[in-house]
């Protein structure tokens, strides 16, 4: 199997790289991780609504053509399904199980998601109602990732 993440933004704070480090090494023995980011797009300070929209279309477009070919795409959006760590990890047995091997997570930038890039998902999941800065929600999500791989094969996830 291998899990391609893609986001919008470079991970500037240490304590951020440090977990992702982490997670990533724990879930080496697991799959293959590899970790696409882009720039994010610049923004105006007061942005119209179409600058708005025309900014996350180009981000969303950027973003699309980071994902592999013939990949399950997993949108993380606000807007998306909430999952328990349980249905997370058994959504991505059932997808493995179904004949994909490869997925594909794809993270947006500060300022959202475009919704070409939300209609190209084939799922679109959030963590939360809440905000996470889209760092920080990286983070998250390859802890969930790994933490999907523990359940799914029956070992200890959380103590």
């Amino acid at each position: 199997m291998k899990i391609t993440i893609i986001s919008a933004g470079k991970i500037k704070e240490s304590y951020l790289r440090a977990g992702i480090a982490e997670f990533t090494k724990r879930l080496h023995p697991f799959t293959q991780l590899d970790i696409v980011e882009i720039s994010e797009e610049k923004m105006p300070e007061t942005p119209s609504l179409a600058e708005k929209k025309k900014i996350l279309t180009i981000e969303g477009q950027r973003l699309l053509k980071q994902v592999p070919a013939n990949n399950f795409l997993f949108v993380l959006d606000v807007y998306g399904r909430q999952f328990s760590s349980e249905e997370l990890a058994e959504k991505i047995r059932t997808v493995t199980l179904e004949g994909q091997s490869n997925l594909a997570f794809v993270i947006g930038g500060a300022f959202g998601l475009s919704d070409e890039l939300r209609g190209k998902a084939d799922i679109c999941i959030s963590f939360s109602r809440m905000t996470f800065t889209h760092q920080m929600v990286k983070l998250l999500l390859i802890e969930q990732i790994y933490r999907a791989f523990k359940i799914n094969r029956g070992e200890k996830y959380h103590w």
